[in-house]
């Protein structure tokens, strides 16, 4: 299905004119200092905000952008297109596709031709329930638990004494499973230039509930293993040995040299628990209930009795293999990993970097004991079974050190009084050595006396977990967040995405410094607005160098290289980085994760009874979710493009040729639902041109969507596609 017919809001030329809210500002645009398309290869599209590139001087900004229409649709550059590849609920294999595409990767067989990878992250719950039906041609029983659910929508359904009750929840989770996940899917290129499916034998689904009924269980390696197989466990024991049933939230990924995916499993803690023994074992299953509300459908690890530590991992799988159902590679941590890339070089060990997508989460890198012989060789994934893994201490004059995970490293935590707080001091979490299979509760420390004892009492991380040092090591790797707390390494604003350049640096996402309660924050010195702020919600992109260009180093710089904001504020333009990837000519793509509770919310004023409202706050100035490019050499973002309603575009990922940019569009409708009679409001926004001065701008915004079938009241569904210019076959 070819989606020709785009309505786009492009930077236009001298002649042309704006286009906004379908009226025209006949006002010539100067060209001059607009992005020259022979070098950038577009013109970027209307941003809902002034920048500086667009052509127009900041004292006309005020009349250009007094209106404005968010578009329910992947909004393009003139002279490009996009194909659906697949949607929710296409066949796959026995399964079928999930929900919420995230990570791509296409692996060529042959020129045009291979196996594209999907990861499933997780469920919009209200628009996964609205649409289910609808889009997968059968009926669950959602109003009939979400009764029995009561007031606080949750059950332990793991021990349930109501075999009704219990069957329906299974039902119900056992769909959210298969929904979560990998999916590999085999692709051709027709003259066009189009991609269809090719429905190979390899075609296959890992889903939640791999394992559970077929035998299909995924693998361990690494020192967990010694956890999951260990006889006399402190706390739940699944009976499965090393074997493991599914895996679930899987978020961004990398693909190696020698052609094999990584998944990361992400936020697990909505499906199982996260907080484990001294020992490395989980808590009972009913810790984290079943949970159903009108908004909210998790917990669905419990009534299967899922055993927590096996979730949070790293799953390599090899697509063109249709009988790898995936491997958890256990030396790399578990965490709520949200990135992965890989640092290959013949003759050196290889390094993996990946990081923690949590409020105060660390940046981690494994170094394998093993080098590598030739990075296009399948056998490097057993360099992956042993090795070190280490976490980044930042220092403020931009170096930085790697610190091992190891029993013998000494305990030194970050202190309060270091880290960003939305009120009030400072927390870091702790781990104790006296957790009980019902009650894992961490220290949460927030003064800086405290930690300091804390710190006298224990003197190196084996002294907080039990077992035989290899146990130790098992259990360290299992608690990684808490063990990097408790060892010094440094919190940070959320790292999200981690991408290699064609010089070895490795380029990380950093979401949002803004602090949680619970979690924690950034560190005060390293993450703070370009004016100083602290907390800073909008974002960063940092790069890291290992000192001597060596994967196996225990030294690094790092400096930032954009930060997102408002460009009056000398931001970026963007809000909130995401995803990364570099095309053929080196070009860095990123693409943004505003939350939902963020996109599009008016900002009638930029103050509340006379106080500054919060970045949080100022967050619907961005308009939707978008998809950016920073030209090689430069510091610059343009946007390419911006996604449905309540879209995030997720995932991107260049074919060899250039030719073909894949594209998650994921959780389209995620709050609002399916677009009724294409309903929209008008919604005021208090802008900032470029020098500062502030106006208003009426935006007209659709409320749900329809997106990608586009016709009124169509349900929507999460989709991948492959954008493509909708010429001449050439490279983006």
């Amino acid at each position: 299905m070819t989606l020709d017919r785009r309505r786009f809001l492009t930077f236009l030329t001298a002649s042309i004119g704006v286009s906004s809210l379908g009226l025209r500002d006949k006002r010539p645009l100067s060209a001059s200092i607009a992005p020259n398309p022979a070098r950038l290869g577009f013109r970027p599209v209307r941003s809902p905000i002034p920048l500086p590139f667009d052509g127009i001087p900041a004292r006309n900004q005020a009349k250009a952008y007094q209106t404005y229409e968010i578009i329910d649709d992947l909004v393009l550059p003139d002279g490009f297109t996009y194909d659906i590849v697949a949607v929710w609920g296409d066949k796959v294999g026995d399964s079928r596709f999930g929900y919420n595409n995230d990570y791509l990767s296409f692996v060529e067989t042959r020129p045009g031709e291979g196996y594209l990878t999907v990861n499933f992250e997780y469920l919009s719950g209200r628009t996964w329930m609205q649409t289910f039906e609808r889009a997968i041609g059968k009926k669950l029983p959602f109003e009939e638990v979400r009764e029995k659910a009561g007031r606080n929508g949750r059950i332990k359904a793991y021990k349930l004494d109501d075999p009704e009750l219990k069957a329906k929840i299974v039902e119900i989770s056992r769909e959210g499973l298969i929904d979560q996940g990998i999916g590999v899917i085999s692709l051709r290129r027709d003259a066009r230039g189009k991609w269809q499916r090719t429905y190979s034998k390899s075609d296959r689904r890992v889903t939640g509930i791999s394992g559970l009924d077929d035998g299909r269980y995924l693998k361990a390696t690494g020192p967990a293993v010694a956890i999951f197989t260990k006889t006399a466990k402190k706390g739940y024991e699944d009976g499965l040995g090393a074997k493991i049933i599914g895996t679930f939230q899987n978020c961004a990924g990398g693909t190696t040299p020698w052609g094999t995916v990584f998944s990361a499993e992400e936020n697990f803690q909505d499906q199982v628990s996260d907080p484990v023994l001294a020992d490395g074992s989980s808590l009972d299953p009913d810790t984290t209930p079943f949970r159903i509300t009108s908004a909210d459908v998790n917990g669905r690890g419990n009534v299967f009795g899922l055993a927590g530590n096996k979730y949070g991992w790293m799953v390599e799988i090899d697509p063109a293999n249709p009988d790898d159902y995936g491997t958890k590679h256990t030396w790399l941590g578990r965490f709520r990993h949200e990135s992965v890339a890989f640092l290959a070089r013949t003759g050196q060990p290889i390094a993996v970097y990946s990081g923690c997508d949590r409020r105060g989460g660390h940046v981690y890198k494994f170094v394998s004991s093993g080098k590598v012989s030739n990075p296009e060789d399948k056998g490097n994934s057993r360099l992956f079974e042993e090795g070190t893994l280490y976490g980044a201490k930042f220092n403020p004059d931009g170096t930085g050190r790697w610190i091992a995970l190891r029993p013998e490293t000494a305990i030194d935590p970050v202190l309060p009084s270091q880290i960003a707080a939305g009120r009030g001091e400072g927390v870091i979490a702790l781990p104790k050595v006296d957790r009980t299979a019902t009650d894992a509760d961490l220290f949460l420390l927030r003064d800086d006396e405290e930690v300091i004892q804390y710190k006298a009492h224990y003197k190196t991380l084996g002294d907080l977990y039990e077992g035989t040092a290899t146990e130790k090591q098992g259990a360290i790797v299992i608690d990684a967040h808490f063990a990097a707390n408790a060892v010094g390494i440094t919190p940070t604003g959320r790292p999200e995405d981690a991408e290699i350049d064609g010089d070895g640096n490795l380029y990380l996402t950093f979401t949002s410094g803004t602090p949680d309660a619970d979690d924690g924050g950034a560190d005060r010195e390293i993450f703070r607005g370009l004016r100083g702020e602290i907390p800073y919600e909008f974002g960063w992109i940092m790069k890291i160098s290992e000192d001597n260009n060596d994967p196996a180093s225990l030294t690094f710089r790092w400096e930032m290289v954009a930060t997102g904001g408002e460009p009056a504020n000398g931001g970026s333009g963007f809000s909130n980085p995401d995803n990364l990837a570099f095309d053929g000519k080196g070009n860095l793509w990123m693409v943004s994760d505003i939350s939902n509770s963020g996109l599009n919310q008016a900002v009638p004023s930029r103050y509340k009874e006379r106080v500054p409202l919060s970045q949080r706050e100022l967050l619907g100035v961005f308009g939707n979710n978008s998809a950016w490019v920073i030209p090689k050499g430069e510091k610059t973002a343009y946007p390419f493009a911006f996604g449905p309603m309540e879209t995030e575009l997720t995932g991107p990922y260049f074919t060899g040729d250039g030719e073909t940019l894949f594209l998650s569009v994921q959780h389209p409708g995620e709050d609002g639902g399916t677009r009724r009679d294409m309903a929209f409001e008008e919604r005021k926004f208090t802008l900032m041109t470029t020098d500062g001065a502030e106006f208003i701008q009426i935006r007209k915004v659709p409320i749900g969507s329809n997106w990608p079938g586009k016709q009124p009241n169509d349900p929507p569904r999460p989709a991948v596609v492959a954008i493509r210019r909708s010429g001449e076959r050439r490279s983006i």
